[in-house]
């Protein structure tokens, strides 16, 4: 049965067109697609894949607590809860609109978040908690396409690094295509002067990619044995698509 849109809701921030089926499910943003959820699978080919996998490039092992900055629909957090049955997931979004969407049409609180409504930017000011991955993928909706709210400075830097646990990984989703490459290489740039670290996740289908910094950060001979655990064949695919560079 294919996708079809059932509604659209203006949230305060953004206007979600909402496509569904009888086993998958799509939030679009200006014809974007901005969450995914299906009632099998986990993975998409695309940017959300890049990041459940940067999150396991910790040396220290598997991490035990995780943040998300930005969670929208909650999909590269659905196939990190597979993977990792215990983890600490957390998650500041300032759209609550979204997120109850994503409570109605994609079983969000199957996936055991803690979830804070607030700008995640100023949330991390006053924040004293320390995780093992810390992922940025915070973008805003603009009339034609996403974009950051604002370009990495130092004492941006200073606020995320704050959060990460010794040993753990500073991650960031980044738009590459058109419009987007001046972002791209200045995140690129600033990670590369804080971290001894960093390396780029990619899959071929996306036009993302996720930056993975630390004092140290595994290669992605690592995500082989993860395979297994993707019961789908599409899934085992799309995980053996993704591809680890060093920067």
């Amino acid at each position: 049965m294919p996708l079809a849109r059932i509604e659209t809701v203006d949230t305060s921030f953004q206007r979600v067109d909402v496509w569904k089926s009888e086993t998958e499910c799509e939030f679009r943003v200006e014809g974007a697609i901005h969450a995914w959820w299906h009632h099998k699978r986990f993975l998409t080919g695309l940017a959300w894949d890049n990041l459940a996998a940067g999150a396991l490039l910790r040396p220290a092992g598997p991490p035990r607590s995780i943040l998300m900055l930005g969670l929208a629909g909650g999909t590269a957090f659905r196939a990190l809860r597979h993977l990792l049955p215990e983890v600490e997931l957390t998650a500041v979004d300032i759209d609550q609109g979204i997120v109850e969407l994503a409570r109605k049409h994609m079983d969000l609180d199957s996936n055991r978040i803690e979830i804070v409504f607030a700008d995640a930017y100023e949330w991390l000011r006053t924040n004293k908690r320390r995780f093992d991955v810390v992922i940025d993928d915070i973008y805003l909706a603009g009339k034609t396409d996403v974009f950051r709210p604002h370009l990495w400075n130092q004492s941006h830097l200073s606020t995320l690094k704050r959060a990460v646990a010794p040993g753990g990984l500073l991650t960031a989703n980044l738009v590459t295509g058109k419009g987007h490459r001046a972002m791209q290489s200045h995140s690129r740039g600033v990670l590369k002067s804080a971290f001894p670290l960093l390396r780029s996740v990619t899959t071929p289908l996306s036009l993302n990619e996720t930056l993975v910094a630390g004092n140290d950060v595994l290669s992605g001979r690592h995500l082989h044995s993860w395979l297994e655990k993707f019961p789908e064949r599409r899934d085992r695919a799309l995980w053996e698509n993704i591809r680890v560079k060093k920067l």
